[in-house]
């Protein structure tokens, strides 16, 4: 099989890049010329990289004709929630004008690929007390520039899969984190803190709004739900929760990565890190996509935040 990854040379992509050659399937991805491959260089030699901004649709033409896929994960986007709000018309352009690329030439093209729109549960935004765990029937209530631009990728997908009949999967995936995760992401910025201090480089862990309640997942779990929402033809032309089921408290992230600390280190808060306004709780409901794959994670979220950590402890 021809896999095409857009955003290859992101956490996700990399994991996703990783999966796919280790079943033996040929890897294309795409990346910008300014993109760091620090993710992908293990396995450089074994993928086809492809210099193309998912904003510029003669380049994502090409890219497609290039690789010929059998399958589009489209990853590339602006997915770091506060920056959408310091830049949200480049988080628009991105998110929205890259997927609409991405569909166009998959409509203009002589093969018909699936093709897998990453969405989020940031979609979901405001949710009230009584629509959890949220299920992918929920109204969307968007409270960033980043939800609303994954909305609008959404949608669009589902339209263009009825108006041409392109073979279209929408992913929703709640919080996932793991080894590679950017240190702008809050597991990842707590992991990258604990090594500093660790070290001595730091004196103490900064952080945002601990109140809020995420849905957490192994990216490796991810990127074989994702491998499952491809192929499996029940998944086309669907909406699907990508999650665990189960809510924690941020602060009680920080208190697991805290017992693997090596050292006792004091917290202070940094108003930088807060939002606009915060999304309170997201939990997921993936029943609908348990029913149609028979996916479950199966990581621990103890040891995918360890093995974050000892990310962080090799990088410093």
């Amino acid at each position: 099989m021809k896999v095409l990854i857009t955003g290859i040379t992101g956490f996700v992509g990399s994991h996703l890049a990783e999966f796919y050659l280790k079943k033996g399937d040929s890897v294309f991805g795409t990346k910008r010329w300014r993109s760091r491959v620090d993710n992908i260089l293990p396995i450089t030699d074994q993928i086809k990289l492809i210099e193309c901004d998912v904003t510029d649709a003669y380049a994502i033409d090409k890219a497609i004709e290039q690789s010929e896929p059998d399958v589009i994960h489209h990853l590339a986007a602006q997915s770091f929630v506060p920056a959408s709000w310091a830049n949200p018309k480049s988080t628009l352009e991105t998110n929205i004008i890259g997927t609409l690329n991405i569909l166009e030439a998959a409509r203009k093209a002589k093969f018909n690929p699936v093709i897998h729109i990453c969405g989020s549960s940031e979609e979901y935004g405001l949710v009230k007390p009584d629509e959890i765990p949220i299920k992918e029937s929920n109204p969307l209530r968007p409270l960033s520039p980043y939800g609303v631009s994954k909305v609008t990728s959404d949608l669009l997908g589902i339209q263009y899969h009825l108006s041409y009949g392109l073979k279209i999967v929408v992913t929703r995936a709640f919080n996932h984190t793991g080894p590679r995760r950017g240190d702008v992401f809050v597991s990842s910025s707590f992991a990258k803190q604990i090594a500093l201090i660790e070290k001595g480089k730091q004196e103490k862990l900064n952080h945002g709004n601990l109140d809020a309640i995420r849905d957490f997942t192994d990216v490796r779990d991810v990127v074989e739900a994702y491998y499952l929402a491809i192929d499996n033809s029940d998944c086309i032309g669907k909406q699907l929760n990508i999650c665990s089921g189960k809510g924690y408290k941020i602060s009680e992230i920080l208190d697991i990565l805290k017992n693997y600390a090596k050292v006792e280190f004091e917290t202070s808060i940094d108003e930088s890190r807060t939002r606009p306004s915060d999304v309170p709780i997201l939990i997921g409901n993936s029943d609908l996509f348990k029913s149609l794959t028979g996916w479950t994670p199966n990581i621990p979220l103890e040891e995918t935040l360890l093995d974050l950590l000892n990310y962080w402890r090799e990088q410093i």
